[in-house]
């Protein structure tokens, strides 16, 4: 078979496939119309997860699952804008790492609201403004995201979903590297970089701003200002970039947080994981005994960190993450154990435990 061949084949599959699209996009459209009458849920994240699940079973190659994945994200992106046009709020401005986590959830079809802080993605979703939110919660070089801990103990919103982004540092300027004098970036991204600006730039300023994209913004226009971001946000801003890859350790990775105000059905087929967080009394062996309820149910706990109260001394919330949906009768079970034991108990969430 030839060349021209093997277009024309490609052609008539592009035909074949735009039609089934189509087909497809007018079935959303028909559900999002059945929903409206009945005032149903416009995204359910486990029947989504239950669907690429599925489709990555079933998918023998040489398409590779990650490009199946990202494909059919954006399918489903552009099937739910048919039913209701969708708005998250995500930690801004554009191209920071958490608006890229974002895109890679939600598709690019579904309105993004940038948001300059964290606290104001929180508040964003909590008055309705937009439907729901993404925030970084951990890194895998510099911890947890603290601002996003704190919040989650405050809010009344539930996590409904997570998602797991590689992060590669970039050193963003327009002036050379001998004439920087400042390195901006948020906290975290600092943090991941550590190394590396102390032995490139030993005797630079380091100061922390709300975002990388924040920071790429001012050193677009401020001589002598660095910025740790990605290569995008240089790119979108204009900023040159002097070195790529600058993070610690090489496998750099952030999980960020899905933000809704009604909590998510189990997954079909299982694979949910729970977030919740207690306050202890202090005393001797009350965090064993805590953890107790879960391991006498076989409860695997995939998480468990610590973050001062900020209202005594010495007091500490507990937050824990485990396999299963908080609708199981053995994660139920545990729970309401865990509340008999302990002053302050709070579900944070339920949510597909997917990695992708």
């Amino acid at each position: 078979m030839n060349l021209s061949d093997i277009r024309k084949q490609i052609d008539e599959l592009d035909t074949e496939i735009l039609k089934r699209l189509n087909a497809r996009a007018e079935l959303a459209q028909q559900v999002g119309e059945c929903k409206a009458k009945s005032d149903g849920v416009y995204y359910v994240p486990g029947r989504e997860e239950a669907l690429l699940a599925r489709l990555a079973k079933r998918n023998k190659g040489p398409l590779p699952q990650d490009g199946l994945r990202a494909i059919y994200k954006e399918i489903i992106s552009a099937c739910t804008a048919q039913q209701k046009m969708l708005s998250i709020a995500y930690l801004g401005p554009e191209a920071t790492y958490t608006h890229q986590a974002a895109l890679k959830h939600f598709g690019r079809s579904l309105t993004m609201r940038p948001m300059p802080t964290i606290p104001d993605v929180f508040a964003s979703v909590e008055r309705g403004d937009v439907d729901f939110g993404v925030v970084p919660i951990e890194n895998s070089t510099e911890g947890a995201v603290f601002h996003s801990m704190d919040m989650l103990v405050e809010c009344d919103l539930k996590i409904i979903g997570q998602i797991y982004l590689p992060i590669s540092q970039c050193l963003l300027s327009n002036s050379p590297l001998e004439k920087i004098k400042k390195v901006i970036s948020k906290d975290v991204a600092l943090g991941q970089c550590r190394e590396w600006l102390n032995r490139n730039l030993p005797d630079v300023e380091l100061l922390a701003v709300n975002s990388t994209a924040k920071a790429a913004q001012d050193a677009a226009k401020t001589p002598g200002v660095a910025a740790v971001a990605s290569e995008l946000a240089g790119e979108l801003y204009g900023v040159n970039v002097l070195a790529r890859g600058i993070q610690d350790r090489s496998e750099n990775v952030t999980r960020f947080l899905v933000l809704g105000r009604e909590p998510a059905a189990p997954t079909p087929g299982g694979q949910d994981r729970t977030s919740l967080v207690f306050f202890l009394k202090d005393e001797v062996g009350t965090l064993e005994k805590s953890l107790e309820p879960f391991s006498s149910r076989g409860i695997s706990l995939c998480k468990i960190e610590s973050r001062p109260s900020r209202k005594k001394l010495w007091e500490y919330y507990f937050f824990v993450d485990c396999l299963g949906h908080r609708d199981e009768p053995k994660i139920a079970q545990a729970f309401e154990e865990l509340a008999q034991r302990c002053p302050f108990v709070k579900w944070l969430g339920s949510y597909p435990n997917v990695r992708n």
